[in-house]
């Protein structure tokens, strides 16, 4: 555009001259890459779409573009045997770096890398960077409404938001860089953000990572690399987040719900209050009754929030965003109260972990739909949080079962109502059915949704539609 003045950013402008003349495989086509059909189609590079779906399976926008733009597009479980004589290829998070395929192209000379990584390496900004199993998605929000508040300008992306890739030649040295990232876009990166920060570590996606400990060591990643200047901002509380301080590489601030911590910030359940703790001595910062957002795990998120923009924005900005943040979508979500019973969608919960913390915000009788996908994981510990926090448990999807095992080996004495339904429709008109006034009726399936939905924002809509037609 005429009078558009272009930011200087030399990576960028080197990544570009790299480029030109590359063949170019983008494997997965899923939201972070579509971006990517524009942005090489701009600049004529020669692009190859793999994608172990069908073709009827695939994003109606990503074909449209692979169409217009004359892109050759493979499809089926064995489309990675056709990956040869590639210069770059980009991997979508769910892509293995250690696919078979991908190996061997690497070691013919293939750069390997994704989305994710180029937004680390070219970003001209300072970047923070989110992980964790849980807690992620809150804990991001509420530091990009920090970083927005006090005016700086700023940007959204990885796991949550859209790609912001293509957004890199828009960004100067001043602006911030919010990502939060899953352990399937740190694996194999070697880049950590500058400020970085872990919620806790549990068991997850145990049915694509190797084991729990590769999936302990990807999101190493996130501060494996940031040099002295680097800020690491870890849950004190967590046995594996604690230990994770003895290799980071600079400064270290801990949170913490459990611990009266020397430095850090906590939530101290004694007062209900969070503060902030140097040399011992314990500054308020805010109340429970302040704070929107329920449940202890929320007020861990907000410490870690306050942890990692400390360094950049005020304690009265900081105390204003936080004051006026509502929650995410899909997590501990109020939907509407029917007949004196209040409903929540949790789809987010996607993990045991996840639906602990969800269900422990709570002090009414919870009638809990739950069940999914299944990634693998111990059902064991939830078993004994239902038997203790929930009155009637309505089950659909693979993971019924486990969650039913669970929550009977914990009852002893105790006698809670077991259901199971054929689908999340049935199981909203059982829980109306069901509930009394007072009662809590919350969505947390502790399960992936891919027996069902494309992911769990799509289960979580069905589920406020569900309640929404409720008359």
């Amino acid at each position: 555009m005429k009078g558009e003045t272009k930011l200087e950013n030399k990576k960028l402008e080197e990544f570009e001259n790299f480029i030109i003349g590359k063949k170019v495989a983008i494997i997965g086509m899923g939201v972070s890459n579509i971006p990517l059909l524009d942005y090489f189609h701009e600049r004529n590079i020669d692009v190859t779409v793999f994608d172990q779906r069908e073709l009827q399976q695939i994003n109606e926008e990503a074909l449209q573009k692979i169409n217009s733009y004359n892109y050759k597009i493979i499809t089926g479980p064995d489309s990675l045997n056709s990956l040869n004589g590639f210069d770059i290829i980009f991997r979508s998070p769910s892509c293995r770096p250690d696919t078979e395929q991908i190996v061997a192209e690497v070691e013919r000379g293939a750069v390997l890398t994704s989305e994710i990584e180029l937004v680390l390496k070219l970003c001209p900004g300072k970047i923070i960077g989110i992980t964790g199993t849980e807690g992620k998605t809150t804990t991001t929000s509420l530091i990009y409404e920090i970083i927005k508040t006090s005016g700086k300008k700023c940007f959204l992306g990885g796991n949550i938001g859209k790609p912001i890739f293509t957004q890199i030649k828009d960004m100067s040295p001043e602006d911030i860089i919010i990502l939060e990232l899953s352990s399937f876009q740190l694996m194999n990166v070697d880049i950590s953000p500058s400020i970085s920060v872990v919620t806790n570590i549990y068991p997850d996606h145990l049915n694509v990572h190797k084991s729990y400990e590769e999936y302990r060591e990807t999101k190493k990643n996130i501060f494996k690399y940031q040099d002295a200047k680097g800020i690491t901002v870890l849950n004190y509380d967590n046995e594996f987040t604690r230990e994770f301080a003895r290799e980071a590489n600079g400064e270290v601030i801990f949170f913490s719900s459990k611990e009266k911590l020397k430095n850090g910030f906590i939530y101290d359940s004694s007062d209900e209050i969070i503060k902030y703790c140097k040399d011992d001595v314990r500054r308020h910062i805010l109340k429970k009754e302040d704070i929107k957002l329920r449940g202890i795990h929320n007020y861990e998120n907000i410490c870690a929030a306050l942890a990692a923009t400390s360094p950049l924005v005020d304690t009265d900005t900081q105390i204003k965003a936080i004051k006026n943040f509502n929650g995410v979508e899909h997590r501990l979500e109020f939907v509407k109260e029917i007949n004196g019973a209040k409903w929540y969608n949790d789809s987010i919960g996607t993990s045991p972990a996840s639906t602990i913390a969800g269900l422990k915000a709570f002090d009414e009788n919870i009638i809990l739909l739950a069940g999914g996908s299944d990634k693998g994981l111990d059902y064991t510990e939830i078993g004994t949080v239902i038997a203790e926090k929930v009155g009637t448990l309505i089950l659909t999807g693979p993971t019924s079962e486990k969650i039913e095992t669970a929550t009977r080996k914990a009852l002893n004495n105790k006698s809670i109502e077991i259901f199971h339904c054929k689908d999340l429709a049935e199981a909203v008109n059982l829980a109306n059915d069901k509930s009394k006034i007072g009662d809590v009726i919350l969505l947390s399936p502790a399960s992936a949704s891919f027996d069902a939905f494309k992911n769990f924002e799509e289960r979580g809509n069905k589920f406020k539609e569900l309640v929404n037609s409720i008359k």
